[in-house]
């Protein structure tokens, strides 16, 4: 079994990567139901949590059915990261992330994120500091460097285990790949085989299939999968991934109805969470993969994108139900 400090997360894991204005409440329950073993929020900015911005306090929001959930900030500067920590204890988590991967141009620009793959020491500095800070158990999110000739992720991350950080998710590219050419998970193979390190090692980076994850596990020996991209729209993606790691075998795609009465779902929870507007707005751009596969479907997904009000989309949810309710998602992949 892996165990982040003393939380068992089972034998892989598979973990709902913190992705910013997807990875919020009513996101995070539609993956846990289908199997996420952890979430995580959106990474939120230690300097926003204490000036008390209303963007960086509401994604503080957690609730039981998430467990085991993981808080995640970033930031450059030791004071406001501690700062946060004590922010962030009240609100319970089960685990506090440091986010030493954001490649965002704005983010890294403060030294932030994966700006500050150009300085290891402060990075382990900071993690040495959070840790002694909370009881609560404290993992990192990386990249393998700044770019492919500053790849120091053997010394990071024996470093970073060495002050006390309970788990390391590592992002197979560099922060100058940003997310173009291939994820490589041979230098995170290489963390995981160091005899020195004994905490858990996720891999992240183009898990995009059920094979892909099984590749993960059984060719690279990793802990477990933290997946991002391939989840947005397709929350049903960790059920696939956890049938296929037990069984080897491939489930059916979720059906028509699963989809749309998911999306419908999904729109009202961002709604209720986070009001009609940003409800709207955010939860778009899981709709081209809820119904992708449908053919002649771009009438409808552009309806669904640019109404700006819930009641047109749920209308438009009502015209798609009628016209492509007998579509086969299993015969169209098959």
């Amino acid at each position: 079994m892996t165990k982040i400090g003393d939380i068992d997360v089972g034998e892989f894991p598979l973990l709902l990567a913190p992705m910013e204005d997807v990875s919020d409440p009513p996101f995070r329950a539609l993956c846990k139901e289908n199997g996420a073993d952890v979430v995580y929020t959106e990474f939120i900015s230690s300097e926003g949590l204490i000036r008390d911005a209303a963007k960086s306090t509401m994604k503080l929001d957690i609730y039981e059915k998430e467990r085991p959930v993981g808080i995640q900030i970033f930031g450059a500067n030791l004071e406001s990261m501690l700062q946060s920590v004590e922010i962030v204890e009240k609100t319970k988590p089960d685990i506090i992330d440091i986010n030493f991967g954001c490649p965002v141009k704005k983010v890294v620009s403060k030294g932030a994120g994966a700006g500050i793959l150009k300085d290891v020491d402060l990075m382990v500095k900071l993690t040495e500091a959070m840790v002694k800070h909370t009881d609560l158990p404290i993992t990192v999110k990386t990249r393998l460097g700044w770019d492919h000739d500053s790849i120091k992720i053997l010394e990071v991350a024996e470093r970073l285990q060495d002050v006390g950080c309970k788990a390391i998710s590592i992002h197979g590219r560099t922060r100058a790949q940003m997310y173009k050419g291939d994820a490589d998970w041979k230098p995170i193979a290489a963390v995981k085989n160091n005899p020195r390190m004994h905490i858990p090692v996720f891999g992240n980076g183009d898990v995009n299939t059920p094979e892909r994850a099984k590749e993960m596990r059984d060719d690279y020996g990793l802990d477990g999968a933290m997946i991002g991209r391939a989840s947005i729209g397709y929350p049903w993606f960790f059920r696939e991934v956890k049938h296929y790691l037990e069984t080897g075998e491939k489930i059916a795609p979720a059906t028509f109805q699963e989809r749309i009465d998911t999306a419908r779902r999904h729109l009202q929870m961002a709604i209720d969470w986070k009001g009609e507007k940003l409800g709207v707005f955010e939860t778009r751009r899981h709709y081209t993969t809820y119904f992708k596969g449908i053919p002649h479907f771009k009438e409808y997904r552009m309806k669904m994108v640019t109404s700006d009000e819930s009641k047109d989309v749920f209308k438009t949810f009502d015209e798609v139900e009628e016209k492509f309710g007998d579509f086969n998602f299993s015969e169209a992949q098959g």
